[in-house]
């Protein structure tokens, strides 16, 4: 007789290899074919509402690693939340406006098309990245409406973006005025603050003496009686911003000094500057002198100084008053801050306060970066080429006391990588301390937002509290042509919004609502204003696109109770429960949005924020094509699997910088075949199962299994804690630990005998699977949202031949708890780690060659009395437990473990070495037991 026939070896469907590089397309082909997230929308149809709003990537180019960890993340908290009894939607989105796709078009069409060819190819543009970029989120195993995402330049869309901007400017937040920007050369347009990065550039720097106009003024504000001919000297790394001089800053509260120089310069013997400069400044500039006054920085105010090329050209032959300032520091330079209105906020500031009116600032940078034609000496220069001219000037103009190159971190913009300066434009803005028509700024009302936010991880309050406290109005207008159009009609002669404004921004709304932004394009004003049109103009700026992006709680959710009839706004719900993106969108996206809703709404469109870190190396270098270290996850899907990439994220810290590379994929991957192989074991084990017609209750279960329940329990209840925080890495790890070392290195490896070789409906193999059919159904509905592929695939192979629809419909599993749990964890503990000491003990005599595996050995182990009691509890299945032929326990004082070789015969069918094999003339290889569950009653076991 051929006994391995009688085993109940397990079978099973699901493949030991999850080959997914090749099957993985089909099922998201599947999925997508079936309409997987509409049935999720079914069964969840009623429950209560979670909402993860979707903050839209770009419409331009192939997503990268970074956009994968993002919607993987999303994915993962979406489905937890089905899965946890909620109503989860996920509306995708695009942002679709903007510089980058107005390049792409210039560069592939040129430069100066008819605005409406633009925007026409710009749209066609979007929607092939859109659909490139869709087919890629897919493949990530990313449940959505796909087929109806929402996309900013979505006609009704635009048209909602319109309305925003009609609620805020009736609110009173919205104002024209001249202020200094984040102006891109190349973008020929202002920038926004999250536009904007950082990168060293070497600049020259220059002292430079202002002459004084008055010698006698300065003496009389030192208290000297003699006057003497001199100049204030100050410090600059932007020496273009010198012909745009228009007054000096000193520190009302510092006290500057006068110094007569060893040897007088051209523009006399004495020099102003802070007092603790001098020293410094001195060997600075390689010249000598001694302090003959000071004075506190108050008494110089108004003091006039010449333009330091009043000699060089009458267009320079002005004056700049000394005015008071508390940002002026004495880290560097000479405590004197030279001050361009039209290149430096606090510049700006300070001259409006002291009463310069808009016209009068000079402003000769073009928006190239080249000088007005009509500027003296360097007229048509760019600014970057005029600083070695403008240094010569000084030079021959006798006021360059010391020039030198500094390497410094400076502004960039984030899309042309070219230097960004401050530069003064007529532009539109949100005011921060404007109050609004319900009594507040918005900065107050943004504030409180902030603090009425939760925060994943919780320095981002901080982060996000610092950046609204001290921002700059935001500069809502943008030069360019594909984008929402700032639909205002502007009086010709006055600059006056039309008195009308609110009324006509809804008319354009509904028009752009059919036909688009190109409607604005495309209207006569006269249309709307009769006879007026001809005192009035198009406002012809857009809105800058992160006004596009931070609106979409209103134009697509709709706002509070729908009142904006956004796209979206029967699926979603107002506010979003949570917005989660990386952690640069504290200045981009959340701040937006924030800003948005606190003018609209009084509060943030959010209850919390979660950030993740960026993808770095495995050396921590940031991903760069030129490093060759780029890692792109169409790559990977390709190679090993968009599961991989799953757990890859899930596993990793992305409160942090994210580190991926090929020798940490490939240990992801080792993790996944331990987790996979689980799983075939567990599928394998029950097939053969009925739950309704085979399981057995609770109370007669043996104690092992009624303890691997209470196990699964405690790990069920840690993991839904950490999907709760949104915490993923330990949700991981702790699945890892449970299928290796609770699961493959202790109850599955003790239960393989039992499952395997008693009889095919006894008690005790039903208990065992009774156990596992919960064990399974947990553990695949648990990792349900991180290994989406691999649970689906496996939930088809648990219901073979069934038509039980998708996992994802499904709630975590009820997992049935005893009502002495606690007390089988503390008991099954401890057993454990006297279990592990044999083990070892074992480990030790089989190194030594004295015996095959643990069925060749028999044990004694000698425990102190609680341990004793304990092991002598489990009677005979101790020895099942410790997967040895046989065991005995002794008392003694501690702890003691006696392995040996067994002398009894083998059983051909068990493997356990029993002397009672042969005891049957017709089985001669079989033991005792193996006869009693193939021809008798079957064996008699309890506990194990």
């Amino acid at each position: 007789m051929d006994y391995r026939k009688t085993l109940n070896l397990p079978e099973s469907p699901f493949p030991m290899r999850g080959n997914l590089p090749k099957r993985e397309p089909a099922w998201a082909a599947e999925w997508d074919q079936k309409k997987l997230y509409d049935s999720i929308r079914a069964a969840s149809a009623g429950r209560p509402k979670f909402i993860l709003h979707d903050g839209p990537p770009y419409a331009n180019g192939d997503i990268h690693i970074g956009h994968a960890v993002n919607k993987i993340l999303k994915d993962i908290i979406v489905k937890s939340r089905n899965m946890a009894g909620f109503d989860a939607q996920y509306v995708p989105g695009w942002d679709c406006h903007g510089m980058p796709i107005e390049i792409q078009i210039e560069k592939k069409y040129g430069k100066h098309l008819p605005v409406a060819e633009v925007q026409a190819k710009a749209r066609a543009y979007a929607y092939e990245q859109i659909d490139r970029q869709r087919q890629d989120f897919k493949r990530l195993g990313v449940l959505a409406a796909w087929d109806t995402p929402y996309l900013t330049m979505n006609y009704t869309n635009e048209a909602n973006e319109l309305r925003v901007l009609a609620g805020i400017f009736e609110k009173g937040y919205v104002f024209r005025g001249l202020k200094p920007v984040n102006w891109c050369f190349d973008c020929a347009s202002a920038l926004a603050e999250a536009e904007v990065e950082y990168a060293d550039r070497t600049d020259p720097t220059v002292f430079v003496a202002f002459p004084f106009e008055d010698p006698q003024a300065v003496a009389q504000a030192f208290g000297l009686s003699s006057a003497e001919a001199g100049a204030t000297v100050i410090w600059t790394t932007t020496p273009w911003t010198l012909p745009a001089n228009q007054a000096l800053n000193i520190h009302p509260e510092l006290d500057y000094a006068l110094v007569r120089l060893a040897e007088p310069q051209s523009f006399g013997s004495l020099v102003l500057l802070a007092k603790e400069r001098v020293q410094t400044c001195l060997e600075e500039w390689q010249l000598q002198g001694e302090v003959i006054a000071t004075a506190k920085g108050e008494a110089l105010a108004l003091l006039a100084m010449r333009h330091p090329l009043y000699n060089a050209d009458t267009g320079y032959q002005r004056t700049a008053p000394i005015y008071l300032a508390d940002y002026v520091t004495i880290d560097t330079g000479t405590g004197v801050v030279h001050s361009a209105p039209a290149y430096g906020v606090e510049d700006f500031i300070s001259c409006k306060q002291h009463g310069l009116l808009d016209d009068q600032i000079l402003n000769p940078v073009m928006s190239d970066g080249r000088y007005a034609s009509s500027l003296p000496l360097f007229g048509g220069l760019s600014i970057w080429d005029a600083n070695p001219r403008i240094i010569d000037a000084l030079r021959e103009a006798g006021t360059l006391l010391k020039t030198e190159k500094l390497r410094h971190s400076y502004m960039h913009c984030w899309r042309h990588k070219t230097p960004v300066i401050y530069r003064a434009t007529s532009q539109w803005f949100a005011g921060m301390d404007r109050v609004s028509t319900d009594g507040n700024t918005l900065r107050e009302t943004a504030l409180k937002g902030v603090d009425e936010t939760a925060f994943y991880p919780a320095w981002g309050r901080a982060r996000l509290h610092a950046m609204i406290a001290n921002r700059p109005d935001w500069t809502l207008s943008r030069q360019r042509q594909w984008g929402v159009p700032m639909a205002f009609f502007v009086h010709k002669e006055t600059g006056e919004l039309h008195p009308r404004t609110a009324e006509l921004l809804e008319q354009i709304a509904q028009r752009v609502e059919k036909q688009g932004i190109e409607a604005w394009q495309a209207l006569d004003p006269a249309e709307l204003l009769g006879e007026e049109a001809a005192f009035y103009e198009k406002n012809r700026d857009t809105l800058d696109v992160w006004f596009d992006s931070g609106s979409t709680h209103a134009t697509v959710i709709g706002g509070p109770n729908g009142d904006m009839q956004g796209s979206h706004a029967l699926a979603l719900q107002w506010p979003a429960d949570l917005y989660l993106e990386g952690s640069d969108q504290h200045r981009g996206w959340f701040h937006s949005s924030l800003l948005t809703s606190c003018m609209l709404y009084g509060r943030a469109p959010y209850k919390a924020l979660l950030t993740h870190g960026f993808v770095v190396d495995g050396q921590g270098r940031k991903m760069s094509k030129s490093m060759g270290n780029v890692i792109a996850p169409q790559k990977v899907s390709d190679s090993l699997g968009a599961e991989i990439l799953r757990l890859w994220t899930a596993s990793t810290d992305y409160s942090g910088e994210l580190s991926i590379s090929d020798e940490i994929l490939k240990r992801v991957v080792e993790a996944y075949r331990r987790i996979r192989n689980t799983l075939k074991f567990l599928l394998g084990n029950v097939r053969d199962f009925d739950y309704a017609t085979q399981a057995v209750a609770l109370e007669d279960m043996f104690e092992i299994d009624r303890y691997a329940l209470a196990m699964t329990a405690s790990m069920q209840q840690d993991v839904l804690a950490h999907y709760e925080r949104y915490e993923f890495h330990p949700i991981v790890s702790r699945l890892q630990v449970f299928c290796s070392e609770d699961l493959g290195a202790f109850y599955l490896d003790i239960l393989k005998d039992r499952l395997y070789t008693t009889g095919e409906n006894s008690l005790a193999r039903r208990s065992a699977q009774t156990a596992l059919y919960h064990i399974t159904h947990a553990l695949l509905r648990l990792m349900a949202p991180i290994l989406s592929f691999t649970a689906e695939e496996a939930w088809q192979a648990l219901h073979e031949d069934q038509d039980v629809g998708t996992i994802f419909t499904t709630l975590f599993h009820d997992v049935p708890s005893t009502h002495d749990a606690g007390a089988l964890q503390e008991r099954w503990s401890r057993l454990r780690q006297i279990r592990a000491d044999v083990m070892r003990e074992i480990e030790v005599v089989r190194s030594e060659g004295k015996i095959g595996s643990s069925l060749a050995a028999q044990v004694t182990v000698q425990a102190a009395p609680d341990d004793y009691a304990l092991l002598s509890s489990l009677g005979d299945d101790l020895r099942f437990v410790l997967i040895v032929s046989q065991a005995q326990v002794q008392t003694g004082d501690t702890l003691a473990i006696s392995v040996s070789p067994t002398p009894e015969a083998k059983c051909e069918r068990c493997w356990h070495h029993r002397a009672d094999v042969g005891s049957h003339a017709d089985h001669a290889t079989l033991c005792g037991r193996c006869v009693s569950n193939l021809f008798g009653d079957g064996e008699v076991r309890s506990h194990a």
